[in-house]
Order: structure tokens, then C-alpha cells, then sequence
């Protein structure tokens, strides 16, 4: 036992043994990453403890690469769905105070004790220093510690067996997010036409203004039965055929402009090849493609340009991000100056530069300790974790500030994110599982149940909304439902799940109106000696 009280060994044994049993499954159940914290609980109820470093250290990396990577899509789903997602997160908090309204009048339970047995229950240390302020009673802290335990293993239960007891299709699920968030972005096709409108025929591509008037790119032309890339200067001769990418609606247009389809190959020519490029350098990030003069510099064509899984259409005022695909068809002579042009370095995906990483976080804790007063009973302030989500969501959304790249590949991102989760996982289970036992013994069975009753009845209520009345997906209505619990473990379980980053950007969504609307509850629930 001496040994295990090595913190560096506890931590990395605690996270060993919660990977073992995160892989065993139940009837197709498993606890993934989240098994670390039941680990914790067991090791924390032996007295074995881990530093609050930890904890801290372990918070700010998680929630520092969420936001980086719920960032850029947070501001297009709080446009898309953000009233049904903020709809749901008032479900959970003001159900949850209601909750603890009646704990008080109809059970007699102390109100410093319930309003902790909230903070708890909803898992939010900045709910707990609100209920110490207007309470002015350290009973609230014992509330949050008889609440605390369940209120995470709560959440991250729910959210590991919703998908079972309902037999969600996660897959389903997420193609239907992804089908949702591409509904922009319309799929490209390609579609080979014969010139023969009058309009079009001894005209160049540039005076059609092909691109402008349909949308889509003619990526080669055949005359004469040879095959080459066009310029804008390429003349359109009557039975030319020509290559065009673009959306479905593009194609009719271009149709319209050009002549009918043709099944004929158009082949590419001798000299010119199609292939990627990774858009690796940084100075490009937040530059239009535009201003790259492909096709003006390097007679090449841009037809395809690939990111996070979705394909765009290639518009000149479209904003270049770290790690885009581009298709691009080029002579075989300029392959290798498109290449430097780009980057086109598949090592530096994986590279990751801690000064940004370190001034993010340095800015998210300034802003974390900004408080606001509101008379002499209010006061209010982000706190770490809601200062830090705010600054990293937005450095994920700006992407670059001169030669600062504030964006990390998906593989840096993932690996910061395990290891941030793992420590706090580890740390906030030991230091739960030392009072639990206590805790029960001196205070019964009573507050557990109510606590525990906090935790589950919103979460439910919040879910049968979610289902009966504003349709949201399975994945997005677990990530809403973590983030009005602010729940990180229950994120890091629904997380495990999926793939794709709809619990991310929806937990990301409501986190911050979460946290103020329980702190205006918290004060609320202070005056019921007032009010009552």
C-alpha cells in the first residue's frame, strides 16, 4: 500500500486497470475511457490519492481541445439548431432547482445541504462557490460531496445505456448528423458535355464565365480527340467535349450553357496529371484559394477540395484551413512547385507547436478569472472551465492570427484530449471515492437519493423532449445533455461512442448558458427565506 501511495504509479496503474475494464463488454456494453473513474473510486475509498494538479492539468487539456475542435463548427450550430439545444439545457437546470426547491419545503432538508446536493448532482464546481456565497454555510460542500459521486457516474451511465435501452443506431445517427451539417455543401459529381450551343461555341471559358455563371469548373477539354487542361483563354470549338465538376445543380447549368451530356471518355492528356496536395503551410490557413493564382501561375484547375470528410466545391472565395485536400489537375511540369506552393507535408499534420496551445490556455484562465457584479448579492464569473471552453472555441473558429496557427491536426488533437481526460478522470475519481463511504455512514441514505434523483430526473425529462418534441439527433441530444449537467465524464463516455463531433459541438453549445442559468438558480434558491 505504500507503494501505491507513489502518486505517478497510482495514476498509471488506476489508468491501466480502467482500460482492461473499459474493454470488457455486457451484453455489447462497455464503459470505454470512462471505466477509469470507477477504478479511481475503488483506489480513492483506500485513501490513495492523486495531486489537484492533476485534476486541473487534466480539465484544462480536455476542454482546451474540445473547443478547439467544436470551435469552427459551434457558431454554424448554434445558427442551426441552437434554440432546440438551449430549449433542452433550460429542461435540465430548471428542473433540477425544482427539484431542489421541493427537497427543501417537503423534506426538510437544509437548504446550504440542497443547494450543494444541486452543485453536485449537476457535477459544476462554479455551482458549488456560488451556493458557499449565498448560503454562507460550508454544509454546501458536504451536499456537493453526497451528490458529486452519482451525479458522475450518473451521467456517464445514461448516456452509455440510452443507445442500448432505445437501440439507437449510432452509425444511423451519424450519418444523419453529417448528412445535416453537409446540406450546404452539396455533393460534386462529375459530367462530361459536348459543345454545341451556339452560345458557347468560338467562345473562351473566360468570356462564358463558366465558373461564375454555374458554379462548377471545366477540369479538361478534348479537341480533336487530345485532351488537356484549359485556361480561361481555351477556346470552345463546335464538338468539343469538355470534363465538369460540380454540384447537381451546377451540372444543369452548365448543361444549359455548353451542350448536352455525352457518354464519351474525356481522358487526360499526356502531359498533365490529377492528384492532391495538403494544404500544410501555415501562412495559407484563413487565405482565400483565390489568391493562390493556380490556374494563372501554374495552368492548373482546381477540382475538388476535401475537408473533415466533406467535399466543397472549389470557389475562389473560399477560406483555406490547415490540413484541406485540394484535387488538383496541373502539367506534369509543375507538380513539384504546386507541391512547395501548398506544402503538400503529410509530417506536418502531426507536428504540434505548444506556444499556441500555452497562450490559449493562458487566456482562457484570465478570462475564466474575470468577475462580474450585479449589486451587492450577485457576482458572477466563467470560472477555468467556462473561461477556457469560450477562448478555445474561438481560437478554433479564427484558426490563425498572423504567424500564430491556433488549430492542431486531428491526431495532436485527439492524443492532448486522451491525455488530459485520463488525469482527470483519475484525479476527480480518487478524491470522490475518499468521502464516499463516510459520507453515506453520516448522513444516510436519504441524500443520496434525492442527489441522485437530481441527477437522473432532468437528464430524462430533458431526453423526452428531445425525442417527443424538438427531433434532435441522439448524438447531439447526449452532448446537450452532458453540457447542461456539466458533465466532462459524461462527454469523454458519449465521445467514446462516435467518431463524429456532434456531442462535442452540442456540449460545447450549451455548456456556458448551463453554468449561468444554475448560478442565477443557486442565488435564487439562496433567498427561499425570503421569498418562503
Amino acid at each position: 500500500m505504500d507503494l501505491l501511495n507513489t502518486s505517478y504509479l497510482a495514476l498509471f496503474l488506476i489508468i491501466c486497470l480502467g482500460f482492461i475494464l473499459g474493454n470488457i463488454k455486457i451484453k455489447g456494453i462497455s464503459l470505454d475511457i470512462s471505466a477509469i473513474i470507477f477504478v479511481a473510486l475503488i483506489f480513492g475509498h483506500f485513501n490513495i490519492a492523486l495531486p489537484n494538479i492533476l485534476e486541473k492539468i487534466g480539465l484544462i487539456l480536455f476542454i482546451y481541445t474540445i473547443g478547439l475542435q467544436a470551435g469552427p463548427g459551434f457558431f454554424d450550430s448554434f445558427r442551426s439548431q441552437g434554440k432546440n439545444l438551449v430549449i433542452m439545457a433550460f429542461v435540465v437546470v430548471l428542473s433540477a432547482a425544482l427539484l431542489t426547491l421541493c427537497a427543501i419545503l417537503f423534506l426538510g432538508i437544509e437548504k446550504p445541504i440542497a443547494i450543494g446536493l444541486l452543485s453536485g448532482a449537476l457535477t459544476s464546481t462554479p455551482g458549488l462557490a456560488a451556493a458557499i456565497d449565498v448560503t454562507h454555510s460550508t454544509l454546501a460542500s458536504i451536499g456537493y460531496g453526497i451528490a458529486y459521486p452519482f451525479g458522475v457516474i450518473g451521467v456517464i451511465l445514461f448516456v452509455r445505456l440510452y443507445p442500448k435501452i432505445f437501440r439507437v443506431d449510432i452509425a444511423k445517427e451519424e450519418k444523419a448528423y453529417s448528412d445535416k451539417t453537409s446540406m450546404n455543401f452539396e455533393p460534386l459529381s462529375t459530367r462530361n458535355f459536348k459543345v454545341e450551343h451556339e452560345g458557347a461555341i468560338d467562345k473562351t471559358i473566360g468570356e462564358l464565365r463558366v465558373r461564375s455563371m454555374t458554379k462548377g469548373v471545366i477540369s479538361r477539354v478534348m479537341h480533336e480527340g487530345e485532351a488537356f487542361t484549359p485556361t480561361q483563354k481555351t477556346v470552345l470549338r463546335k464538338g468539343d467535349f469538355i470534363k465538369a465538376v460540380g454540384t447537381q445543380e451546377a451540372l444543369r447549368r452548365i448543361e444549359l450553357l455548353i451542350g448536352h451530356p455525352a457518354k464519351v471518355d474525356v481522358p487526360l492528356g499526356k502531359n498533365y496529371v490529377v492528384q492532391s496536395y495538403l494544404i500544410t503551410k501555415p501562412e495559407l490557413v484563413n487565405k482565400y484559394l483565390g489568391e493562390l493564382n493556380l490556374r494563372s501561375s501554374y495552368d492548373a484547375t482546381v477540382t475538388r477540395l476535401r475537408r473533415s470528410g466533406i467535399e466543397l466545391a472549389p470557389s475562389p472565395n473560399l477560406k483555406l484551413q490547415m490540413g484541406d485536400k485540394l484535387m488538383i489537375a496541373c502539367s506534369k511540369d509543375h507538380i513539384e512547385q504546386i507541391s512547395k506552393l501548398l506544402g503538400d507535408n503529410n509530417s506536418k499534420l502531426s507536428d504540434t507547436n505548444f506556444f499556441p496551445i500555452a497562450t490559449g490556455i493562458v487566456l482562457g484562465i484570465l478570462l475564466g478569472k474575470v468577475s462580474l457584479s450585479f449589486g451587492s448579492s450577485f457576482e458572477f464569473s466563467l470560472g477555468l472551465t467556462g473561461g477556457i471552453l469560450i477562448i478555445s472555441m474561438m481560437l478554433g473558429r479564427l484558426g490563425k492570427t498572423g504567424p500564430i496557427l491556433w488549430t492542431m491536426s486531428g491526431s495532436a488533437n485527439q492524443l492532448l484530449r486522451q491525455l488530459g481526460l485520463m488525469l482527470f478522470l483519475a484525479s476527480v475519481g480518487t478524491k470522490a471515492g475518499a468521502t464516499l463511504v463516510d459520507t453515506f455512514h453520516e448522513y444516510g441514505i436519504q441524500l443520496f437519493l434525492v442527489g441522485g434523483v437530481i441527477t437522473l430526473v432532468p437528464m430524462i425529462l430533458a431526453a423526452l423532449v428531445a425525442r417527443m418534441f424538438l427531433k434532435v439527433n441522439v448524438l447531439s441530444m447526449l452532448g446537450t445533455i452532458t453540457g447542461a449537467m456539466t458533465s466532462t465524464p459524461g462527454l469523454a463516455a458519449t465521445d467514446s461512442m462516435t467518431e463524429c463531433g456532434a456531442p462535442s459541438v452540442a456540449y460545447a453549445t450549451v455548456y456556458p448558458i448551463a453554468m449561468v442559468v444554475l448560478i442565477i438558480c443557486t442565488q435564487l434558491l439562496g433567498l427561499i427565506g425570503v421569498l418562503f
